[in-house]
């Protein structure tokens, strides 16, 4: 590769050679911070047009994003596929850095000194390494550059490079919930119990006051069991209760393959012990998940938990389902929509008027 010049900063001719140092240093700390830089490469394209494919003419090194990078000019191409009829340009990090993304792009500038829309091109993030080049092995067809861009045998392109940046100091992902979920393994410093189908469960009164109004009121207020040591629960399973209290310190539910194999029968159960015990975002994420399976055979079934446990999003999509007439054809016709009907008499006229029928 031969290395030329490109364009220098220019000093002010007045400048002493101390001002001129203090400039010198100015200048390296800012690229030093600088995250962008543009470079116009000017090229001796009559001196170097016969250079074999895959030979280059490389600017002079210049320093951005705390890198060292520089232009190359392929005069013949960079690939011997193209059969020397392109000159190609790219962008190669130089400095021995660890792996950096960064945006090029590259234009040439026609004989008014003006930017050639024409023959102009620009990245997405690339990855450069140590010695890595990016850039365009079609740049410009070499009898294009000949008929229209030279100036006294020269020609002048403009490449310009922004680095991304990654932060100087790696945070990781929060990890609260992995805490609490600890927490409630472990049961350090548990002060309240529950039986839930002879089974026990240790939790803290101060995680469940704060998650839940209702275990507020029931463990910190006036009921009686904020004395309680151990609480007995009736009309939910024990798998429910698990998951609901392990939502609880983690805000998280497990995959559906740890639900159960009837895993929309144990989504209805956590809606309504999420309607019981007011954990509003775990009753949308209920929600969601039986809206996603929805179906003509299930939509009555899931309207009559919408109904039931007062989810009025839930409500609305299944009236919205219903909207379509074939869903409604075939949805009557089903066992959960005569259950829906006999338990949920009121949902009709709302159903009647939403279809307007």
């Amino acid at each position: 590769m031969v290395e030329v010049g490109d364009s220098p900063a220019t000093v002010p001719p007045r400048a002493t050679r101390e001002d001129m140092g203090k400039r010198r240093r100015k200048i390296e700390l800012e690229e030093q911070n600088i995250n962008s830089a543009l470079r116009e490469f000017r090229v001796n394209y009559e001196q170097f047009k016969y250079y074999a494919i895959g030979k280059a003419i490389c600017s002079k090194p210049f320093a951005t994003g705390g890198h060292m990078w520089r232009v190359n000019c392929y005069p013949s191409g960079q690939d011997v596929s193209d059969g020397g009829e392109y000159v190609s340009i790219s962008v190669e990090l130089v400095s021995k850095s660890k792996s950096v993304h960064a945006i090029h792009e590259a234009f040439l500038i026609d004989k008014d000194r003006q930017p050639c829309h024409e023959v102009a091109y620009r990245s997405n993030a690339d990855l450069f390494e140590t010695s890595s080049e990016w850039g365009w092995s079609q740049f410009v067809a070499r009898t294009e550059l000949e008929e229209v861009y030279l100036t006294e045998g020269h020609f002048t392109s403009v490449c310009s490079i922004m680095v991304i940046r990654d932060s100087s100091i790696s945070v990781p992902p929060p990890d609260i919930g992995e805490q609490f979920s600890n927490l409630l393994d472990s049961s350090d410093g548990a002060d309240v119990s529950f039986v839930v189908d002879g089974e026990t469960f240790h939790a803290h009164r101060a995680v469940l006051a704060a998650r839940s109004p209702v275990f507020r009121a029931e463990l910190l207020g006036s009921m009686a069991e904020a004395t309680m040591s151990s609480i007995t629960l009736h009309e939910i399973t024990h798998a429910t209760f698990r998951i609901m209290l392990r939502f609880v310190y983690t805000d998280a539910l497990p995959g559906d393959d740890e639900l159960g194999d009837s895993s929309s029968e144990m989504v209805q159960n956590l809606l309504a012990a999420a309607d019981r015990y007011a954990l509003d975002r775990l009753k949308l994420i209920c929600a969601q998940k039986l809206w996603a399976d929805v179906s003509v055979d299930t939509v009555a079934t899931t309207l009559a938990c919408a109904e039931m446990y007062s989810c009025s999003e839930l409500k609305s999509k299944c009236f919205d389902f219903f909207a379509d007439e074939e869903n409604f054809k075939k949805a009557v016709l089903t066992e959960g929509f005569m259950q829906l009907v006999q338990k949920f008499p009121s949902v009709m006229p709302e159903l009647r008027e939403r279809l307007g029928i």
